[in-house]
């Protein structure tokens, strides 16, 4: 016998490996073959969001070894039904045709439904607005194909139908879609520009946070310096990966956390009176049309307080 599972209430799964069990085996592997109504990929998910331990120990990489006698902890979340609703929520609209809608998302502004966001966002709003919207990554995040944080403004591209969303979704995923973001950091980067090449992965602490680990999943961020501002700076960032909060976090990495930031940096009075979070603006988007193959670029203008808080920022230094 390879392993015995534990009985626990609110789908949180243990799992003792047996002291017979004569190999090691990659986790995701070893519990998606012990778990057949869990999927591999939705088994990597769980890794990825922080709700699977081996010997209480946070699992960052699905492809860690288990060995006889490990103990692993694996929680299901309950998944919350929603009823989503059409909301009339003002979109800034960029560019719409009947495949693809691009919008400067505001800063405050939640992408898709989940826990303590039930209306009021992103979704709620294209709901009221479009017919139709792709079902790839299911009913509560239909036509969503790449997504900001809360409090990062700027250019996201929203799928109409199916094959939109596959093209652009491997448009991003080839890097052939370019993501393009200013951000004003608290500090003095060295250089002019560089390479931030530093894998992420679930904080081993905190389940709310990501952090540069060795174990972690690969994440490249190019940065630029547009303008120097005393202890500030305006940076730009190009993304050659899509991990969660990759530019927040790996800006922190390098000493130089994004301006307000509330969870990877020091947020104070300089920055708050302009902005209520942190200082992150996706500014442009480039991407090939999945029809007809024209090059698609849009910019979004940087938001009132950024633009505020530079003015401030330049005349103090």
């Amino acid at each position: 016998m390879s392993l015995e599972i534990i009985p626990t209430e609110n789908n949180i799964h243990l799992v003792e490996v047996a002291e017979d069990f004569a190999k090691s085996e990659r986790i995701d592997r070893f519990l998606a073959h012990h778990f057949s109504d869990l999927s591999r990929s939705r088994i990597q998910t769980l890794i990825d969001e922080g709700y699977v331990t081996v010997n209480d120990v946070l699992c960052n990489n699905k492809k860690d070894l288990i060995k006889a006698g490990d103990l692993i902890q694996l929680i299901t979340p309950v998944a919350t039904p929603l009823d989503l609703i059409a909301q009339e929520i003002p979109l800034d609209i960029l560019y719409e045709d009947e495949h693809l809608i691009v919008i400067n998302k505001p800063a405050g502004l939640v992408v898709h439904p989940a826990a303590g966001h039930s209306d009021g966002t992103l979704v709620n709003a294209l709901l009221a607005h479009c017919t139709e919207l792709s079902g790839i990554n299911g009913t509560q995040r239909p036509g969503i194909v790449h997504r900001l944080d809360k409090d990062t403004s700027g250019v996201m591209v929203v799928a109409k139908n199916d094959r939109a969303h596959q093209d652009l979704q491997k448009q991003i995923q080839s890097k052939t879609a370019r993501r393009e973001y200013l951000g004003i950091v608290r500090g003095v980067p060295k250089g002019e520009s560089g390479v931030i090449d530093a894998a992420i992965a679930r904080h081993p602490s905190d389940r709310k946070k990501m952090a540069v680990t060795d174990d972690g999943r690969k994440a490249i961020t190019h940065w630029q310096i547009k303008e120097r501002l005393g202890n500030y700076t305006l940076v730009k960032f190009d993304l050659e990966t899509g991990r969660t909060h990759q530019i927040r976090v790996h800006s922190a990495y390098m000493g130089w956390a994004i301006a307000g930031d509330p969870v990877y940096g020091h947020p104070n009075k300089e920055v708050s009176q302009y902005l209520a979070g942190q200082a992150l603006h996706a500014w442009r988007l480039t991407f090939t049309h999945p029809f007809s193959g024209e090059l698609i670029e849009n910019t979004a203008i940087l938001p009132e307080g950024f633009e505020k808080l530079l003015v401030f920022l330049r005349r103090r230094k």
